[in-house]
């Protein structure tokens, strides 16, 4: 608990993607625990996934009017001027009216406008960068910044603006991810606890290469191989898959766009093949999960690329691209399945890289910063 005289008011952005929203609400939680009596709230799009992640979170989000620009000409991209100057004016009189104590971004367009504006006004800003290249927003804000939390070592070297002021502490991730029991885990998703469960992701918007590959491959990973499958799609791709998929002919098949308890889903699963975010890296160490990653070659800096091969290297994940997934999905799963030896060595190489108290860490840091600013006015 912190020795504040008053609690503390926190206001996080952060959003666009689960890899930005979700290390957000973690930060938030944890701050909770810190200081039971601090005023948390968020600021995000209405149009993303925040604005229903954070409400189920149990905290309020303000809306922020904000998007990136697209790779080809659209009339989207001719709205972001004016996106980008309504978006300052909500940040400034979000600010205005919560006078938070601190402002905390963990990346995402929306993150741009809101730390922008607390740095003008004086309010310490914090920043939480996933991934080892460090997003456009991170960048930006870096110079501002009271701290800048980071995951991976290679991150600081695209960071020269907040030299010293660096803290390699992790990537905050949600705490029930390695507490879920693995018996009610299954029963939630209606499958057999005694047959191997594979869990396949593609991020919160979900990855047509990911799902070519095991679409292509359903029959010998249902039929032949006797694999249960939870196989977040995502929402642009459910329709699609759906008319594809005779489900009555697949038994132990659970097909969604959306995956909300992903605690019960790792619970469940024996092998994860997914891109290799940030975030979903650091949810399969803490969770102890192999994992079978494709990383994205459409992200800023490669950045899936340098996630997937640390852990790789760790010996807690195979790395499959996307060229070949649809070919050597089978035989990787195959080789994976056909020795527990290999997969106990994975889960506990998993294990070892996990860092399951960076939310906590963080939360305390931004507290002592804060306490000793007090201190010292």
């Amino acid at each position: 608990m912190s020795n504040s005289v008053r609690p503390y008011t926190f206001l996080l952005t952060g959003g666009g993607t689960g890899g930005h929203i979700y290390p957000a609400i973690a930060i938030a939680d944890a701050l909770r625990c810190v200081q039971g009596d601090a005023r948390i709230a968020f600021a995000g799009s209405r149009d993303r996934i925040e604005w229903k992640a954070v409400p189920k979170a149990g905290y309020d989000i303000h809306p922020i009017w904000i998007s990136g620009i697209q790779r080809r000409l659209t009339l989207s991209n001719l709205l972001v001027p004016v996106k980008l100057i309504v978006s300052l004016i909500q940040s400034f009189f979000i600010i205005q009216k919560m006078k938070p104590d601190a402002v905390i971004c963990t990346g995402g367009y929306v993150s741009g406008p809101v730390g922008w504006m607390a740095a003008k006004r004086s309010v310490p800003v914090f920043l939480q960068e996933q991934n080892s290249f460090p997003g456009v927003t991170t960048r930006m804000l870096s110079g501002f910044a009271a701290r800048v939390f980071t995951a991976f070592e290679q991150a600081e070297r695209h960071l020269p603006k907040a030299k010293g002021r660096i803290s390699l502490l992790g990537n905050p991730t949600r705490k029930e991810i390695a507490q879920s029991n693995a018996t009610s885990a299954h029963a939630s998703f209606g499958l057999q606890p005694d047959k191997r469960t594979v869990l396949i992701l593609g991020g919160s918007g979900g990855a047509a290469a990911v799902n070519d590959a095991v679409l292509l491959n359903l029959n010998t990973l249902h039929s032949e191989m006797n694999l249960q499958l939870i196989w977040q799609c995502g929402p642009r791709y459910l329709e699609s898959l759906e008319s594809k998929i005779d489900a009555s002919n697949y038994g132990g098949l659970h097909l969604t766009k959306f995956i909300d308890n992903m605690a019960e889903a790792y619970a469940t699963a024996d092998i994860v093949i997914t891109r290799a975010g940030a975030g979903i890296c650091t949810e399969l160490l803490i969770a102890g999960k192999p994992s079978v990653l494709m990383p994205s070659p459409n992200v800023a800096g490669d950045h899936q690329r340098q996630n997937a091969s640390a852990m790789a290297e760790g010996k807690a994940a195979i790395i499959l691209e996307d060229k070949d997934a649809s070919e050597k999905l089978p035989e990787v799963l195959k080789g994976l399945m056909a020795s527990p030896e290999k997969l106990q060595q994975m889960k506990q190489a998993a294990l070892s890289m996990a860092k399951p108290d960076a939310a906590a860490q963080i939360a305390a840091e931004i507290t002592d910063i804060l306490d000793n600013r007090r201190k010292s006015n």
